[in-house]
């Protein structure tokens, strides 16, 4: 069954986990059995697989859920036996959706409007961020923090800065996000120095095209990682559907290209 057109306050992803929370206290997915595949949930409420993605982290911080890599996503209470799973804010694949919109926007201004010391400011920053990565990721990831509020700073624009800023709030803020993290760490990735790099050389030439296209290059990278990083079913099943998901998302963000 769909999911119903979404209310102001109610996000989507949390009606597809009460949708799937209510089968599981219904015994449609019984304790210990498997979930089907994301791509059978997401036809079924008639949403995207990030979407579903995103509720299966809301299943899991509330415990009705474990995900087994490689295996799939098996129903462990019939009930919540944690109940950590706000789901008032924003989904994290929602909240790099606006990133990718908005902070793309913000570096083509920022390209026209970045002095020289800016530019080494943000340079100083790859250079931390780089070192951090060998050391202390959290460091690190809060140091990438840092580059894209530079950037957004650079446009003399108070408003543009306080929405980058409120983004990345709103992701400190999500349980969902913080699990997500948890699960990035684990599988080993760090921000990417080099993709860093291409928004500095875009900025450094004074290029708005070039800087909103590898900001937006560097966000459509982080959602493919996350992607891969929560991906829990079985390889032969998971290759077929990146092919899907790929497609799906080049499709969903190629108007932020």
């Amino acid at each position: 069954m769909a999911v119903q057109p979404r209310e102001e306050g109610n996000r989507l992803y949390a009606q597809v986990a009460r949708t799937l929370a209510a089968r599981i206290a219904e015994g449609v997915y019984p304790l210990g059995g498997r979930l089907p595949s994301e791509r059978d949930i997401a036809a079924s409420t008639g949403v995207s697989r990030p979407t579903v993605r995103e509720a299966i982290l809301a299943l899991e911080l509330d415990g009705l859920v474990e995900v087994r890599t490689g295996s799939g996503v098996y129903v462990a209470a019939l009930t919540p036996s944690r109940a950590q799973a706000d789901t008032s804010g924003f989904g994290p694949f929602e909240i790099l959706e606006a990133r990718a919109l908005i902070e793309g926007e913000t570096c083509a201004l920022a390209a026209t409007l970045i002095d020289d010391a800016g530019v080494s400011a943000l340079a100083a920053m790859i250079d931390a961020m780089e070192l951090e990565n060998e050391r202390d990721v959290e460091r690190s990831e809060e140091i990438d923090r840092r580059f894209h509020l530079g950037i957004a700073e650079a446009t003399q624009n108070s408003a543009l800065v306080a929405a980058v800023d409120s983004l990345w709030a709103a992701r400190d803020r999500s349980p969902q996000y913080r699990l997500l993290s948890d699960k990035v760490r684990r599988a080993g990735i760090k921000p990417r120095a080099g993709e860093h790099n291409a928004i500095l050389a875009a900025l450094r030439q004074r290029n708005p095209h070039a800087a909103r296209n590898a900001m937006r290059d560097h966000l459509r990278r982080v959602i493919d990682s996350l992607l891969q990083a929560t991906e829990s079913e079985a390889v032969e099943q998971a290759i077929e559907q990146a092919r899907a998901t790929v497609a799906a998302t080049r499709q969903r963000y190629s108007g932020i290209a």
